[in-house]
């Protein structure tokens, strides 16, 4: 999923916008199996507890541990990735639990986004101050990562304190990454020596002067790095994907969506790949398009320009 000065492509689950209709859904779980053998590199999926209509988006409407778990079965390779669960709003215990299971019933194969969280109605429901959600965010990832720590342990933090127990399982590779979402309420320094990556917000990048703003952000960030090793970023884009390949790209809802055909979003691609961006997720939503034909385009038309890296199969496991 991630190399330096390299790009992969992933895709935001819905593939669908949600309006009511679970039938809106229906196959989507097949159309993942198609995005994972055609070499994606990742699926992601969102965490929305609750549904807010002023809010006005419901995500991809499933728990997303629930379903990366459901998706973990039906798939081998790519990686499955949150996009992002807010860790402000959960205790890093179920947190942890949840994360670890996922990653061993996949094979290693989670990447957890992970955010402070943005909607105020889901505070209150938690019986959270939201305006405490910065501090609770860093308490929750440092609990988390104690937890991952191999034998007996002993916590003791603002979230919960235990002596002499263990969390299980435990990931595959001894940890999950966790790629922190936007600031999350903390510093550029915090971001620099604590977050595993960066996932950010593209900002008008298909204007003139986003790639430019996109990369000093990310040289930034980068050049605060305590050991100066790589850290991958990533970013996204809600896409509705013309059949036009000459089709100008062009923004729509104020710049949420952009319009566009192949050749734009390979110059946009391109662009953030110079720039210093790893992992590009698309959202495709939004597109009147069949979901078949898009996603058909972006594995023969785009996905070459942009190929995963090669790696082992996701290990078979028996349970």
């Amino acid at each position: 999923m991630f190399a330096p000065d390299r790009l992969t492509l992933g895709i935001f689950l819905p593939l669908r916008f949600f309006e009511g209709d679970m039938g809106v859904l229906a196959g989507q779980a097949q159309l993942v199996e198609t995005i994972d053998q055609r070499g994606f590199a990742a699926v992601w999926v969102r965490d929305v507890p609750l549904f807010d209509p002023q809010f006005g988006d419901a995500g991809q409407v499933f728990d997303p541990f629930t379903y990366l778990a459901f998706l973990a079965a039906r798939t081998r390779q790519v990686a499955l990735a949150t996009g992002s669960a807010v860790f402000s709003l959960r205790h890093p215990i179920d947190l942890a639990k949840a994360a670890s299971t996922i990653d061993q019933l996949s094979g290693g194969r989670l990447v957890m986004g992970i955010a402070s969280g943005d909607r105020p109605v889901e505070f209150p429901a938690y019986g959270l101050e939201h305006g405490e959600r910065g501090a609770r965010f860093a308490q929750t990832v440092a609990y988390f990562r104690q937890l991952m720590q191999g034998g007996s342990l002993s916590i003791d933090s603002p979230l919960g304190r235990f002596q002499q127990a263990e969390l299980l399982p435990k990931p595959v590779t001894g940890a999950i990454p966790l790629m922190v979402t936007g600031a999350s309420g903390q510093s550029l320094d915090w971001l620099a020596e604590y977050a595993d990556g960066w996932l950010t917000y593209p900002q008008a990048t298909h204007t003139p002067q986003g790639p430019r703003h996109l990369a000093e952000k990310i040289r930034a960030w980068r050049e605060r790095i305590p050991d100066g090793g790589f850290r991958p970023h990533m970013t996204n884009e809600w896409l509705d994907l013309v059949d036009d390949p000459d089709h100008p790209r062009t923004p729509l809802r104020g710049g949420f969506v952009l319009r566009t055909g192949r050749k734009g979003l390979l110059a946009l691609l391109q662009e953030w790949q110079a720039a210093g961006v790893n992992h590009a997720a698309l959202g495709i939503q939004f597109s009147p398009r069949p979901v078949t034909e898009v996603i058909q385009e972006l594995a023969e038309e785009v996905l070459p320009h942009f190929p995963s890296h090669p790696g082992p199969a996701a290990a078979h496991v028996p349970w």
